[in-house]
């Protein structure tokens, strides 16, 4: 009997350098998404990052902290896909699959998937099959190609495939630089298994939420005389007014945030929650999701006035819980369907009448919301669209 081999992919990840629900979730996606394509999938993290959030002054290293934190993300879940961290300052010393097993899974992959483009990709990264570049946050690159940036360049050609979340990239109305023509990105988005968002919470929760850190200086970017921020606070605060507009609870669960700043939200009718009481829980973070009435949020600066059609992986399970999504427009609204389930908006009366709308008739925005998830980020529709423009062959 010829029994035939599922083919093999290896999925680079970080999750340990921002160890929360919703990063935890982003990766589990692909993973259940690519099993379900039919292919055996390898978790890895071989990005050479510090574990600074597993340290403390008796544990200086981390390594060890991090590979468990991986180890319940990935199997305490219920998932159970093999794993690997390398350590960070150590050659030799992995965790889970061991060296050798990874460098041989490295060399069998049809396919090495480079997530968030956050590993340098070193020569066994290279020994298999594809090597696929998936920017998750897109318009910095962009601009340090156009900038004529080298390392940025030299990155990116040890990949074989491009792909990023800025699906607006190349329309007329988005500003972000296009990239040279030997970088063809390719639009994509966030896989979800919307199953696993559907039926959580309660049949109508009373306020609008959000996860979100509130302050990030760093990351600014420079386009043609222009700053373009990372922090979304400089978005928030256009939006000061909303609850003062419309009769709907807001709560917003932010981290990198300052007593002064709570107490101003609060003050114009926020309320305003420690984001990490719960989201370093993956559980706890699915459960709050389920138990929101929606999502009200923004966007960063550099895709809202570059219109970069970025669209949160957040905001995707919100939609596939069945809660509705008013979120701030990056563009997406050239190629998500709005208007019913999910809104976008550029102004404060815009987003107080999306809130309105939705409330007139939450079972149908609710319905329609689930749709969309199904419709335009199930697992295997993208993730399949991401592995046949990659060039590689999908599972008979």
């Amino acid at each position: 009997m010829n029994i035939r081999r599922r083919p093999n992919i290896v999925l680079l990840g970080m999750m340990t350098t921002m160890p929360v629900g919703g990063v935890v979730w982003q990766t589990l996606h692909y993973l259940l998404g690519l099993r379900r394509l039919g292919f055996d999938v390898l978790y890895a993290e071989d990005h050479g990052i510090h574990p600074s959030m597993f340290t403390d002054r008796e544990d200086l290293d981390g390594s060890a902290k991090a590979a468990a934190f991986v180890a319940r993300a990935l199997k305490g879940s219920g998932f159970d896909f093999p794993w690997s961290y390398h350590a960070w300052h150590a050659e030799d010393r992995y965790f889970g699959v061991g060296k050798t097993a990874f460098e041989r899974a490295m060399r069998n992959a049809a396919a090495v998937i480079n997530l968030h483009g956050g590993t340098l990709p070193r020569a066994e990264h290279r020994a298999g099959g594809a090597l696929i570049y998936v920017e998750t946050d897109p318009v910095a690159p962009e601009i340090e190609l156009h900038n004529g940036f080298e390392p940025t360049e030299a990155f990116l050609d040890l990949h074989t495939a491009h792909f990023t979340f800025g699906e607006n990239i190349g329309a007329a109305d988005c500003k972000v630089p296009v990239p040279p023509p030997r970088y063809r990105f390719h639009p994509t988005r966030q896989p979800v298994v919307t199953e696993l968002w559907r039926n959580r919470g309660a049949v109508a929760p009373e306020r609008f939420t959000t996860v979100a850190n509130w302050r990030q200086p760093q990351r600014q970017m420079n386009l043609d005389g222009e700053v373009y921020h990372w922090s979304k606070h400089h978005e928030f605060l256009k939006f000061l007014d909303l609850p003062q507009r419309t009769r709907q609870a807001f709560e917003l669960a932010l981290s990198s945030y300052e007593q002064a700043d709570r107490e101003m939200l609060e003050a114009r009718g926020w309320r305003v929650r420690r984001a990490l009481d719960f989201s370093t829980d993956p559980e706890a973070y699915r459960q709050y999701i389920a138990d929101s009435r929606g999502e009200w949020t923004v966007a960063k600066d550099q895709n809202v006035r570059l219109r970069s059609g970025w669209f949160s992986d957040r905001a995707a399970t919100y939609l596939a819980a069945g809660r509705p999504v008013v979120t701030q427009e990056t563009g997406f609204g050239n190629l998500l369907p709005t208007g019913c389930g999910l809104f976008g908006f550029s102004t404060t009366e815009e987003a107080a009448a999306a809130i309105e709308e939705i409330n007139s008739d939450y079972a149908r925005h609710s319905r329609r919301a689930s749709e969309i998830a199904r419709e335009e980020f199930e697992a295997d529709k993208v993730l399949a669209k991401l592995i046949r423009h990659a060039g590689v062959s999908l599972p008979a």
